[in-house]
Formats: structure tokens, C-alpha cells, sequence
């Protein structure tokens, strides 16, 4: 740091002007690092206990350096402060608040001030080059970039941006993917932080929206928002399904995404370690984005459940090994990109499901309704699957019914109706009867209304609550997942507690 007191004046500029442009920030925070450098310095030399301050000119590197006094009534601090009656002997117009400045002679900087210098102007520079890096990619999140691999830490890719480091965490590259300092890289920036040691940039090349990116730099038609990309499911370096749809019914998008002779795709597919890329056409009917997604299976059948959001898809029993894929990936696959739940089965089986399922609503229905086998096996292939439907449907969907009259289709509303009253009766009496323990009642986080609900179900001690699972509750209107999930964590502390204590 000797260099700042042996350079000339104008030199000190162009120091900063030098500094500034290799680091990217600007030239005056350069200088306001010197400035606190020679005003540290300065300190150490006169008195750590003094208003000591550094100026440099902006427009020929003079340095200022002066010791700074307060007019004060109290003194507080002797070595900042200075009495109104003393000032006025230095300067008469002096007045309380204003400040007596003393120029100070330059600073011969001795080996142990010149290191000093040298590191608060190396810390408020770096300081500063963080700052301009999380600034300049804190709105970059979602970009791809290119790097170069600077070097590999415990698996760890650390990446050379250009004006920035970022990191590629082992967990997001993809499997058997090896770099090596100096080869070229890219990936997806998914998140940027401001940490105590600087901003962090992540950067991943597993993340779904990285094979999105990559289409949309290969697909012209994607970059002009003529195509979208729906959803993308991965199996990073193995396989993965990408949904598109076309807005111009004149472009076939799986054809503009795989290219003349796969260019397209291939390309993608070479970024990404030989990731093997279906491409499958979106649908706004959830069933036929199955069967698309299915892919390369065919799908004989499907049905679909509404209440539990999931799919039964049958397909021929040789053909069930492509269906659910090596390891399970081609139904895993499928199931994250629709973002339904899909059992997989064969003909044969679904068909025997299927038959079971109708046996046992057959057998329901003549219990509720009080009728024999044909009324109720009529109900089930007219495709009637609950109480409330047959109570609430409009009449004329059961008149229509061609073995049914108009008498028996009052008949069995009526039948329907009561059953249903009566199950509502018996809940709100279990309810009624139900009393929640004082344990679960005092429960942090729980309430009267939802205490008598669990108590209802079974659920009628802490310890009862403590031993249950999210998954349990889930269908409680008035309990939401989160919710249930710190309840029961507060259920379950005193089990914490007690091992501690053991």
C-alpha cells in the first residue's frame, strides 16, 4: 500500500479508474475505500481516540487529511469535542454544532500503516463488488448462463460467470456428469441470496425449467410464444416428458419441438448428457393428457376419480412393463407431469376392479334403499355412484331410465333422501356425544369447534392427537394440512421432552 503515498496526485485517479473497471463497480467507491484507508491510517499515527478524515479530489488525487472538533456545551468526548469558549479563540463565528477543522500534515506510511491501508481498501472494494453482483443478478433468477468451471469442491462446481462466482451443488448436476477446470458449463440460475460472505448465486442443471429454457433457445417458435410449454418431468440424465401446445392450429408442436430429423431435440438431449426427451401434447382434458403422456404405452382404458384426484389406465399385459417403465420411471414420469396419481394395471385386472367395485355399491344400494339386486344393479350401469346423486340428480335423468316409472323413481329419492338425513342425524349426535379431554382442549393452536370435530373421529387426547399422521386429518373441511401438521407436532412434544429428561 506504499504506493498510495509515493504515487503522484493524478495517479491515484487513474489507480481508481483501473480498480473500478476490473472489479465493475464504480470509481467513486474505489475512492471512498482509500479515503477510509488513509483515514485509519491516520488514526493509528495522531490518536485512535480523534475525529480523524480523509478527502481525496475527485478531479486531481489531492488528498486532504484533518482533525475534526465538535463545538460542544458538555463535553463528552475530549479527543472530538471542543468547548464554545475555546473555539471562539480560533474562530470567533464559530457556533455550538459547527466543527474546527486542523489540517493535518501527509502521512509517511511505514510498512505495518501501508499493510492496514492495503486491507480496508481490499474489504471495502470486495464489499462493493458483492453489492454490484447481487444487484446485477438478484432479477436474473429463472436465466441460463454460460460459465467456465473455475474448480470442483467436494463435488461442488464452482462456476466463472464472467463479473460474478456462482455454484453448481452436486445434488443439482446431473448423475455421472464429471467437470474439470476450464471446460464450458451451463445451467439454470434457481436462486440468489445475500449471505454474510457475499451473495450466492445457484445455478442447477436438473431443474425442470433448465430442459424448458433449453427448448425455448432451440424453438424459435417457443422463444415467439406460438408454442407453450405446459409442464416438464425429469429423471435427470436418464429420461424426461415435456407437455406443449400449440396457439396457431396451423404448427404442430411436438413436430416444431423435435425438428427435421430430431435436430431439436437432439440438441437438447446433447446438453443434457443423453437425456432421452418425450415430447407430448397437452390437453385440456385431464383423461386425454394421460393417455398423451402415457407415451410410448397405449392406454386401452381409463377411469378417472375425481375426489381422489388419481387414474386407474389399463393397458395390455404384454405391454405393461413399457407402461410402468424400468424402475417405475415412465408412470412416475407421467404422473408428475399431469399431476395426477396413476395406477397402472392390465386389462384382466382392471376390469376385475372394476366389477368389484360395482359389486360393492350394488350391495350398498340395496342396504340403503331397501331394494333387491336388479333396482340396484340398474342404478350402478346407469352409472348412479352415491346416495346424494340419486336423491339430487334432476327426476328426469332416473324417469329416463327405461325400466323405471315415475312412482318408483319417487320411491327411491324418497328412500335416498331419508337415509341421507338419518347418516347426518347420527353424525351430529356422535358429535354431540363426543367430549374432547381438557389435554387436547389446552392444546396451543387449538380451538373448541375443532377439538369436538377430532373428538368426534376418535381423536380425543393429546396423546390421541400425538399418534396421528397429517394424512389422517386431511379430510376435515376446517383443518387445513399445515395447520394439522403443527397441532400435532405440539401433541407430540412432551415425547421430546421426556426423552431429554431420560
Amino acid at each position: 500500500m506504499n504506493v498510495v503515498t509515493t504515487l503522484h496526485r493524478p495517479e491515484l485517479i487513474q489507480v481508481a479508474d483501473t480498480v473500478a473497471r476490473e472489479k465493475g463497480i464504480d470509481r467513486d467507491e474505489v475512492l471512498d475505500a482509500m479515503e477510509q484507508a488513509i483515514q485509519k491510517a491516520g488514526r493509528s499515527k495522531y490518536g485512535h481516540e480523534l475525529d480523524i478524515r480523509a478527502s481525496i479530489n475527485r478531479n486531481n488525487g489531492e488528498i486532504l487529511l484533518a482533525r475534526y472538533r465538535e463545538v460542544a456545551e458538555e463535553i463528552e468526548d475530549e479527543g472530538a469535542q471542543i468547548t464554545p469558549e475555546h473555539a471562539a479563540r480560533i474562530d470567533p463565528e464559530k457556533k455550538v454544532g459547527d466543527f474546527i477543522v486542523d489540517p493535518l500534515p501527509p502521512i509517511d506510511f511505514g510498512r505495518i500503516a501501508a499493510q492496514t491501508a492495503k486491507q480496508v481498501i481490499v474489504q471495502k472494494v470486495r464489499e462493493a463488488e458483492r453489492g454490484r453482483q447481487y444487484e446485477e443478478y438478484k432479477d436474473r433468477v429463472t436465466e441460463v448462463v454460460h460459465g467456465v468451471v473455475k474448480r470442483v469442491e467436494f463435488g461442488h462446481v464452482m462456476v466463472d460467470l464472467g463479473r460474478a462466482e456462482a455454484i453448481v451443488r452436486r445434488d443439482e448436476l446431473i448423475p455421472r456428469e464429471n467437470f474439470r477446470q476450464g471446460d464450458r458449463i451451463r445451467a439454470y440460475i434457481y436462486d440468489v441470496r445475500q449471505e454474510q460472505r457475499g451473495p450466492q448465486i445457484f445455478l442447477s442443471r436438473t431443474h425442470p425449467q433448465f430442459m424448458a429454457k433449453l427448448f425455448a433457445q432451440e424453438v424459435p417458435e417457443i422463444y415467439d410464444g406460438i408454442i407453450e410449454i405446459r409442464a416438464v418431468a425429469r429423471d435427470p440424465g436418464s429420461r424426461a416428458k415435456i407437455a406443449v401446445i400449440s396457439n396457431d392450429s396451423s404448427i404442430d408442436p411436438v413436430g416444431a419441438c423435435v425438428g427435421m430429423r430430431g435436430s431439436r431435440v437432439q440438441a437438447v438431449s446433447n446438453e443434457l448428457a443423453g437425456e432421452r426427451v418425450d415430447i407430448i401434447l397437452h390437453d385440456e382434458n385431464p383423461a386425454q393428457f394421460v393417455i398423451n403422456a402415457m407415451s410410448p404405452a397405449d392406454v386401452l382404458s381409463i377411469v378417472v376419480d375425481e375426489d381422489a384426484h388419481s387414474m386407474d389406465i389399463a393397458v395390455e399385459e404384454e405391454k405393461l412393463s413399457q407402461a410402468i417403465g424400468r424402475g417405475g420411471q415412465n408412470i412416475r414420469l407421467a404422473s408428475e407431469l399431469t399431476g395426477w396419481e396413476l395406477n397402472v394395471m392390465t386389462e384382466t385386472d382392471a376390469e376385475e376392479k372394476s366389477e368389484q367395485e360395482a359389486r360393492e355399491l350394488i350391495v350398498s344400494f340395496m342396504e340403503d334403499l331397501d331394494v333387491d339386486e336388479d333396482v340396484a344393479t340398474i342404478l350402478v350401469q346407469e352409472g348412479f355412484s352415491s346416495l346424494e346423486e340419486i336423491a339430487y340428480v334432476p327426476a328426469g335423468e332416473l324417469v329416463a331410465i327405461e325400466e323405471f316409472d315415475q312412482e318408483i323413481v319417487d320411491e327411491l329419492r324418497a328412500r335416498a333422501r331419508d337415509v341421507l338425513i338419518t347418516q347426518a342425524i347420527v353424525n351430529e349426535e356422535v358429535i354431540d356425544q363426543a367430549q374432547p379431554a381438557d389435554d387436547l382442549l389446552s392444546l396451543d393452536g387449538m380451538d373448541k369447534e375443532l377439538a369436538f370435530i377430532l373428538a368426534s373421529r376418535g381423536v380425543v387426547t393429546r396423546e390421541d392427537l400425538a399418534e396421528q399422521a397429517v394424512d389422517d386429518l386431511e379430510d376435515i373441511d376446517e383443518l387445513e394440512s399445515e395447520r394439522a401438521g403443527e397441532l400435532i407436532m405440539a401433541a407430540r412434544a412432551h415425547w421430546f421432552e421426556n426423552e431429554q429428561q431420560a
